[in-house]
């Protein structure tokens, strides 16, 4: 059995890549088109508001529902904010630790150069 030839192989798929010309829409199949992107534009606009209204107004139909709804939002705003005051105490020690770390560093290299000046005068 032979091998294809690279020439071969590389005319073969470019037949096969090459589509058939589509015919040019009339003007009637234009317009016709035209039209109903004309209507189904503002038509999936007014769809999509109202999907959204519902899910705004939805939890609110009753007023247990928008109680509870509410005690929920208030219940995820307390987390928020637990959430952030965590991270910030945690970054607060940070930094202490970090600069009581540094003031001893500082503290002990000044001790050292003032013993070896003290023992360069005496």
């Amino acid at each position: 059995m032979a091998t294809k030839t690279t020439a071969a192989k590389s005319t073969n798929s470019k037949a096969k890549t090459q589509a058939k010309p589509k015919p040019a829409p009339s003007r009637a199949e234009q317009a016709r088109s035209a039209a109903q992107s004309a209507v189904d534009v503002p038509v999936g606009a007014v769809l999509e508001a109202s999907d959204r209204v519902v899910e705004l107004v939805e939890p609110f139909t009753g007023a247990a529902a928008a109680r509870r709804r509410l005690r929920s939002y208030g219940a995820e705003l307390r987390r928020t904010v637990k959430r952030s005051e965590r991270r910030g105490a945690k970054a607060r020690r940070k930094a202490t630790v970090e600069a009581r770390k540094r003031r001893q560093r500082v503290h002990k290299a000044v001790e050292e150069l003032t013993s070896r000046a003290q023992g360069l005068v005496a």
